[in-house]
């Protein structure tokens, strides 16, 4: 199972759209790690939306639409009208 996951930031107040084929908790855990990118700025992302698909390819087809919206209230209307994943804290 592959994955469009979003992650906000409340310290930056962004978000981060992204896809994997890997555990979705592994793949924040990385986020959350010492890294080069985007994530690494700050310690306190959180999963707020995922979308299930079948292959890598729609997966990252559904995050460039997604990020192609360029719209961060459209992101937020895309969370608020989809079932939020609830994310413990880490």
């Amino acid at each position: 199972m592959c994955y469009c996951y979003i992650l906000y930031s409340k310290s930056l107040n962004k978000y981060y759209i992204g896809h994997s084929c890997e555990n979705l908790q592994e793949r924040l855990r990385r986020h959350l790690s010492a890294h080069n990118g985007f994530t690494s700025k700050v310690k306190d992302w959180i999963i707020v939306y995922t979308e299930k698909f079948c292959s890598k390819a729609q997966a990252y087809k559904r995050e460039r639409e997604i990020k192609a919206w360029k719209s961060k209230l459209k992101i937020q209307k895309l969370i608020s009208e989809k079932n939020r994943i609830e994310h413990p804290d880490l």
